[in-house]
């Protein structure tokens, strides 16, 4: 089914329907295509949500939800009473430039089903409203049981004279509110069931809260950087990353950070000597990293101009190498790779994505967090429909569905995708390898930015290294892998 056009218009005094009470001023107003029973179930989104429809908003924190006693700061309206009242704490993006601000959330209607949901800012003695909220004592949104329904917003502005033509800000973010809530009531009565989650590893709120710290304290790195790349993108984004386990574990882990090496496959799959198509976030993770306790390793084919502006310490733990699977996963093999207890990282390691769950399984990692671009298996491209199942057997139809479903990889079993096809791949690679596997949709602005992670060993260990082994031997069958040299005058000394 497809969501029906939204068709917007700016109210007037010809509609003939009344406002909700002699202050408040329609603003405007589309058709609903959506019945009032699942108006809270539509508004719901905007009430819990708001940072869906302001990039300057991080979150809201719900403090109080009831349904009996209603403070005496929401108004009085004509024709519906107060069912429901939830208030909120919003909270800046960046806390730094706006204010938080507490409002009050209350669904009015009649019976027992809402039709109404007011906002109504909490401004404190002496205090203003934040600049991502618009100039409104109190802002609604109404479900009118007209033929067809229609939705409408009306506001009660500060100032008499707050212009609210259709170029105004004031109605520019009426316009947004209602596009909202009008795709969330289709989603509603079309029973839209969200395929990708977010949070399902470490919860919002603490990961949200230790990113504005974790900004904060190394937004000084962005004036530093010393690469063409975009330092906003690898310094924020690191940031991100490491916001995501920091303070988790009570004693530093041992780190291997394999970002962007690139092993040379078949003939041609490999970009040119030189060409631009490396992340330089391993140095910027690693010392964000070492800075908050943790010990370990950024390894990179080649070194970095960025490399030098770090400190000393930091400098001491990047290393330039390129990873050899027959040399590192040799059993028994004694390296900077294989060292015990560490925790794995392939932050887009493209050629080595598909190596990581290998690498983790043979040194005994205790996990691993791998973040795939490019789609490679060990030694070629991967491609959708003719790249072989793990192992070389294909899931039954009902479990791979449940593999999906249970993974959250923001697919299907029957998805064309290349991408998807390629995290559903990895998810059997790596479960092939003896992981239980999670999956975390990271708050980074990427399309690719599915995490596949491996915390917990599941089954036979040893059945486990038994399938390296098998992969590793089907690799050297086929005589096409070839590791790439180190890079650089750095790549020499390494």
């Amino acid at each position: 089914m497809t969501r029906p056009r939204f068709e917007p218009s700016p109210c007037s005094n010809a509609s003939g329907i009344p406002a909700l009470g002699s202050h408040w001023m329609p603003l405007i107003s589309a058709p609903a295509d959506f019945p009032a029973e699942i108006f809270e179930t539509a508004v719901s989104q905007l009430i819990y949500h708001p940072e869906y429809n302001s990039t300057l908003i991080l979150r809201s924190d719900i403090l109080s939800d009831t349904t009996l006693d209603f403070p005496t700061s929401i108004p009085t309206l004509d024709g519906v009473v107060p069912l429901r009242n939830i208030q909120r704490r919003l909270l800046p993006r960046r806390p730094g430039r706006d204010a938080a601000l507490e409002q009050h959330c209350t669904l009015y209607g009649s019976d027992t089903v809402a039709n109404t949901l007011v906002l109504t800012p909490i401004i404190p003695s002496g205090g203003s409203l934040p600049y991502y909220h618009p100039a409104v004592s109190h802002l609604a949104f109404r479900h009118i049981a007209t033929a067809p329904p229609t939705i409408r917003i009306e506001v009660v502005p500060l100032s008499s004279d707050s212009s609210m033509d259709p170029g105004s800000r004031l109605y520019r973010t009426g316009l947004s509110l209602l596009d909202a809530l009008h795709r969330y009531g289709w989603g509603a009565l079309t029973n839209y069931k969200k395929r990708v989650h977010h949070d399902c590893i470490v919860p919002r709120e603490p990961y949200q809260d230790l990113y504005l710290i974790m900004r904060e304290r190394f937004k000084g790195l962005v004036d530093t950087w010393a690469e063409s790349t975009d330092p906003l993108k690898h310094v924020f984004e690191a940031s991100r990353h490491s916001s995501s386990f920091s303070g988790k574990t009570p004693t530093p882990r041992l780190l291997l950070l394999m970002s962007l090496q690139k092993s040379r496959g078949a003939a041609g799959d490999v970009p040119p000597e030189g060409s631009s198509t490396s992340d330089v976030a391993t140095a910027s993770l690693t010392h964000i990293l070492l800075s908050c306790g943790y010990a370990g390793l950024g390894i990179d084919l080649r070194a970095r101009v960025s490399w030098q502006t770090y400190p000393t310490h930091t400098q001491a733990h990047l290393r330039v190498d390129a990873f050899d699977p027959h040399i590192v996963l040799a059993v028994g093999a004694a390296n900077m790779y294989t060292a015990p207890g560490q925790f794995i990282i392939a932050n887009h390691a493209d050629e080595l994505t598909p190596w990581t769950p290998l690498l983790a399984t043979r040194a005994r990692a205790s996990g691993f967090l791998s973040i795939p671009c490019c789609a490679w298996t060990f030694d070629a491209r991967f491609e959708r429909g003719k790249t072989a199942a793990v192992g070389g057997t294909n899931d039954d139809a009902d479990e791979l569905a449940a593999l999906v479903e249970s993974l959250n990889l923001g697919a299907d079993s029957g998805n064309t995708s290349g991408y998807a096809q390629y995290r559903i791949w990895l998810a059997q690679l790596h479960r092939h390898c003896g992981w239980e596997i999670e999956c975390e949709v990271l708050r980074i602005p990427s399309t690719r930015n599915w995490a596949l992670v491996g915390r917990r060993r599941m089954g036979d260990e040893e059945e486990g290294q038994a399938n390296v082994d098998a992969i590793l031997q089907s690799v050297r069958d086929r005589g096409i892998f070839k590791t790439r040299t180190p890079e650089g005058k750095a790549g020499k000394d390494h």
